[in-house]
């Protein structure tokens, strides 16, 4: 049977018509880094406004770094956001990332356009939050515990398998953790510390995003995150408090950034826009994300933890966002803390 191709080729020259406009316009694939309903929202709605299919998965900074690093000859991912900066300029520095700056800069607080200029463009500031502590009032009632104030409380041997905290190497929040305490405290000072505060962990999570819900559901009496993933579990009525630490805290800035070798550009510049639009930095608030969103063009929900009270240290973005560094630290830590007994 003899086959005339002639037939075929207006149906080739249409697939590859559409295969290309899908390409270009039609979807974007992302990787989230922030809260997984902020994530889930954003997408949903998104599509709902644009018709752009959103093909995104949920990952913690340092897998999501990882994973760009593998994919760095061949990238299936075009746009990267949400989740603690530090991984986002350590992918700027090793090339993975494509520098975009929007028109709307002047639409965006102060901390995020430092991270453009810092960066050469390829990462934005998303929003910002600070470290602190969420305890479970009514377990460190039943407990006798009293309510931590101070990185200096943490380290109490009563608190011993009451405090939960997530792993530096995958997890961008404890990267700022660790980060922050070495600036606070001088790096060997910090690493004594961390030696006393490895005997009173209970577990390192592999997202820094767990202490919340943990704390909040009576699975461990205190988390150490970022201060506004517990106020959304209290703003619930949950039995949850939250401090700063008295000594000072670091901070983030969370990111935002396009891959390098995206394939569908278009679609994934849509959608960095639609995210640092009013719209979609709204959608933080109502899933219960409080981080303070970079657009500062609309009203604030009044449950956002505003950083006006909070001892905020002098973070050096730029020395503990290299690569070099963060694989310094990470890997003292893993030898000098991860190692020990508890």
């Amino acid at each position: 049977m003899k086959i005339k191709v002639s037939k075929f080729v207006p149906l080739l020259a249409l697939l590859a018509a559409c295969a290309a406009q899908g390409q270009d316009g039609g979807t974007v694939n992302a990787i989230c880094s922030t809260d997984q309903p902020w994530c889930e929202r954003a997408a949903q709605e998104f599509t709902r406004a644009t018709g752009i299919k959103v093909l995104q998965s949920h990952k913690a900074t340092g897998e999501a770094a990882a994973q760009l690093r593998a994919e760095a000859a061949n990238p299936k991912t075009d746009i990267w956001w949400g989740g603690t900066g530090d991984p986002f300029l350590q992918a700027a520095e090793l090339g993975l990332l494509q520098a975009y700056r929007p028109d709307y800069i002047n639409d965006l607080q102060s901390w995020s356009v430092r991270q453009y200029a810092m960066t050469q463009n390829m990462v934005g500031g998303f929003y910002t939050s600070a470290i602190g502590f969420g305890w479970n009032t009514e377990l460190l009632k039943k407990k006798n515990l009293p309510e931590p104030k101070c990185w200096a409380d943490l380290i109490k041997p009563e608190y011993k398998g009451d405090i939960e905290i997530s792993h530096p190497a995958s997890s961008g929040t404890a990267y700022t953790i660790l980060a922050g305490l070495v600036q606070l405290m001088g790096e060997e000072p910090a690493f004594d510390y961390m030696k006393k505060l490895h005997r009173n962990i209970s577990n390192y999570t592999r997202s820094g995003q767990a202490q919340a819900p943990n704390v909040a559901k009576g699975e461990v009496a205190i988390g150490v995150s970022f201060i506004f993933g517990f106020d959304g579990w209290r703003h619930n009525k949950y039995p949850v408090k939250t401090t700063a630490p008295c000594e000072g805290t670091s901070y983030e800035v969370g990111g935002i950034a396009m891959v390098k070798g995206q394939r569908n550009k278009e679609a994934a510049k849509r959608y960095y826009d639609w995210l640092m639009s009013p719209q979609g930095q709204a959608i933080g608030a109502q899933v219960n994300s409080l981080q303070v969103p970079a657009n500062k063009t609309f009203k604030l929900d009044p449950r956002i933890p505003l950083l006006d009270n909070v001892r905020l240290i002098k973070y050096d973005f730029e020395k503990y966002g290299k690569a070099a560094e963060r694989k310094r630290l990470l890997e003292r830590w893993t030898r000098e803390i991860e190692s020990l007994p508890r």
